[in-house]
């Protein structure tokens, strides 16, 4: 099957829908009534959090609003005193195979040094490397007068590049398996008593989210916990506006958003698509929180949701009056000709965006897929190899040229090898170098 470039869903955990969400106003509507600010003397709220991990209870139910942000660059005393040893077991972490990966780029010279530190293996797009270099970290015995165990900045950096990197690799059920170590995140353990601040890094919170529910297949655990962060999130832009500080006020408005639409696509995870639809709906199309960013990011995440959905012109209206950006309004709008099945007036807007310097992968993959609806398969095929020759490796460009491969000759996995030969012969790259049998469908 031939895929078009612009779902914004990946690794689908799927399970029996639930019923639609109903219309109310909650945590993710950044324009509601302030959240009452958390009460004073965290010290005596946590005084009783200090047992070697956080508790057990896997709950959902309804927590203190007491902010939980990220621990500030100088960690406290207090904090430091944690004894973290319980994610440093190494039975919690799983071996990787090298046999999921094509020969080409098993080749030693290829392969990075064995001592090369992590942010170099980050840079050159060494994922699967990084993801066993994190875990070698954690786990190998260090200094008895530097213990890992008490420095939680640097394990939940190790953690996170761990989970990333797994998820990146297309290991996802490996990353939500090995999440569950981290038990529930909102424990007061992870909270730092006398500040309050959360210890684990916002970033590793929210991929904890959709990792844990995986992991503990419950997929509404999800949608819950996104909710908990929104909420968190609402305090401290309540804070920020009242001190006046306008740079941390866009950033947690950015970070809501951002779960406003997490929670959408946790929601079409869940088969629940009226859901998924009610929800979208409520975000608003006024909101200027979605206008963040240069790009129109979170503009056109909501369009690619409405897309996946099916509701073309609710995807139009995401991007309109500039909100998605010149481009983006452009290319939502070919993209919902493709979903209508209009495949000539979508294949004439691709040509035009990319004759006009949108050199995108994105947009070649879709002017190769239109290509080939068209009846053009030949040119579908050049196109793609063309954007593997200027450098461009993706999941989706590779898997739809192997399947051009297929469609076109009987002799298509000497055609899947070379290409892997090519792909990996190319200098590595932040994009991700090493790649996966599934990605040449070998």
């Amino acid at each position: 099957m031939i895929r078009m470039s612009y779902s914004p869903i990946t690794d689908v955990f799927r399970s029996l829908a639930s019923r639609p969400r109903s219309s109310t106003k909650g945590p993710l509507d950044a324009n509601d009534a302030p959240i009452t600010s958390p009460v004073p003397s965290q010290a005596a709220r946590f005084a009783g959090s200090q047992q070697a991990g956080p508790r057990t209870s896997l709950s959902m139910a309804p927590r203190s609003s007491t902010p939980r942000s990220p621990a500030p660059p100088s960690t406290s005393s207090t904090a430091m005193a944690k004894d973290f040893s319980f994610l440093l077991r190494p039975e919690i972490y799983h071996q990787l195979s090298p046999l999921s990966v094509p020969a080409p780029f098993r080749v030693p010279s290829r392969q990075p040094a064995p001592e090369t530190p992590i942010p170099e293996l980050l840079r050159g797009g060494h994922f699967r490397a990084a993801a066993i270099a994190a875990v070698q970290a954690l786990t190998i015995p260090n200094s008895p007068s530097t213990p890992l165990s008490s420095d939680p900045a640097r394990i939940f950096e190790l953690l996170y590049t761990r989970l990333a990197c797994l998820c990146l690799i297309d290991a996802a059920s490996l990353a939500a398996q090995e999440s569950k170590a981290l038990e529930d995140l909102n424990s007061a353990f992870y909270m730092d008593p006398l500040t309050g601040a959360h210890l684990v890094p916002w970033e590793l919170r929210v991929l904890g989210v959709r990792l844990q529910a995986i992991g503990f297949g419950d997929p509404r655990r999800a949608v819950m916990s996104y909710y908990e962060l929104a909420r968190e999130a609402r305090i401290h832009i309540v804070q920020a506006v009242k001190a006046h500080d306008h740079s941390a006020a866009e950033t947690w408005k950015r970070r809501l958003a951002e779960l406003g639409v997490k929670v959408a696509g946790a929601l079409v995870e869940m088969d629940d698509l009226a859901g998924a639809a009610e929800h979208l709906s409520t975000l608003g199309d006024g909101d200027q929180t979605f206008k963040i960013g240069a790009d129109g990011r979170l503009a056109m995440s909501r369009a690619l949701l409405w897309l996946h959905l099916g509701d073309v012109e609710a995807a139009r209206r995401c991007v309109r009056d500039g909100k998605g950006g010149e481009i983006g309004e452009r290319i939502v709008d070919a993209l919902a000709d493709m979903a209508d099945g209009e495949y000539e007036s979508a294949l004439e807007k691709w040509q035009v965006l990319r004759e006009g310097g949108a050199q995108d992968e994105m947009v070649g993959v879709n002017l190769a897929v239109c290509l080939l609806y068209t009846g053009n398969m030949a040119k579908a095929k050049d196109v793609l190899e063309g954007l593997v020759d200027a450098g461009q490796t993706s999941h989706t460009l590779l898997f739809n040229l192997t399947t051009m491969y297929e469609l076109c000759t009987d002799r298509h996995k000497n055609l899947k090898l070379q290409l892997a030969e090519r792909v990996a012969s190319r200098e590595p790259s932040q994009q991700g170098w090493e790649k996966t049998n599934a990605d040449f469908k070998l």
